[in-house]
């Protein structure tokens, strides 16, 4: 008995944000991560934006993938098991793009990505849709012609440049959304033209989705009361530091399955949820759970 109140506890302060989650306790902590590579990240679109001095792509609804000139990394550090053949003849600088396995195919992905031991049929499946170059240099509508020419000599069909174009108005950026979207999109991207690469989220990388939603990453697992006593009740997560603050934390319930309740996403994990705007303390309203993004393991 003692020990529970010891947990229960330790959860009330966890969750009040005020204990950090300390190894080596397995229930509330991951293992230590590798080193993630500092990649630029989104913000999301809002009508106002100077839409001239963006290049539109499409957002492709796979696993972020990071080639450091050796080896293929997700966006939290870890190593991608690829085949050989997959990653043959890539240049030694870094790439930086979404492995895709297809339109509405996201979990066949993330399936993909996640084995220790590549399975070869798999792959054959996957793409490597790739945005920029990291390490290229000059703004983005100088990077692109240089993406291209790199895309072009490693001549794989499973490595394919992201296409870039423009838009004149918000409303043919709502068309081309909804257009995107009903072909099985996920949304588009709008990269600033003039804009280096910074790993970092600004206005620099935007995206456009048909609902607000984003990504956060799970800090602990809140036990579940009631009909769901010894499973999950919700999720603690995290949302991203911003401009050199601590992420806020909140509790992630709604849209958990009793599949995920009964394995939950791993401590450390990036997962995805949607929302309905902010409230006054800058957490997420009506939060809803989509999907895990990105595992820690």
């Amino acid at each position: 008995m003692a020990v529970f109140r010891l947990k229960a506890l330790h959860l009330l302060l966890l969750v009040a944000g005020l204990l950090t989650p300390t190894l080596p306790s397995a229930a509330f902590a991951a293992a230590a991560a590798p080193q993630a590579p500092q990649l630029m990240l989104a913000k999301a679109y809002r009508p106002g934006i100077p839409l001239a001095d963006y290049w539109v792509s499409e957002k492709y609804d796979g696993i972020r993938g990071y080639w450091d000139g050796e080896k293929l990394l997700t966006r939290n550090g870890e190593r991608i098991a690829a085949p050989a053949w997959f990653t043959a003849g890539w240049p030694k600088v870094p790439l930086d793009g979404e492995l895709w396995a297809g339109h509405g195919q996201f979990a066949r992905a993330m399936s993909t990505v996640r084995q220790k031991s590549p399975d070869a049929a798999a792959w054959r499946a996957m793409r490597f849709m790739v945005f920029d170059l990291p390490a290229q240099g000059g703004r983005f509508s100088e990077r692109i012609p240089a993406l291209n020419g790199v895309v072009s000599r490693i001549d794989q069909p499973w490595v394919q440049a992201v296409a870039q174009s423009k838009v004149a108005s918000h409303a043919a950026l709502q068309a081309l959304l909804t257009t995107t979207v009903k072909h099985g999109g996920e949304g588009l991207m709008l990269h600033r033209g003039a804009s280096l690469y910074s790993g970092q989220r600004s206005d620099d990388l935007l995206k456009a989705k048909p609902h607000e939603d984003d990504e956060a990453r799970v800090v602990a697992h809140i036990p579940g009361q009631g009909k769901y006593t010894g499973m999950v009740g919700a999720l603690l997560v995290e949302m991203p530091a911003v401009d050199g603050k601590p992420g806020r934390r909140f509790k992630l319930g709604s849209g958990l399955s009793d599949e995920l309740r009964q394995n939950p996403p791993p401590v450390g994990s990036t997962v995805s949820y949607r929302f309905r705007g902010l409230n006054d303390s800058g957490i997420p309203r009506f939060a809803s759970f989509m999907r895990v993004r990105d595992a820690a393991v």
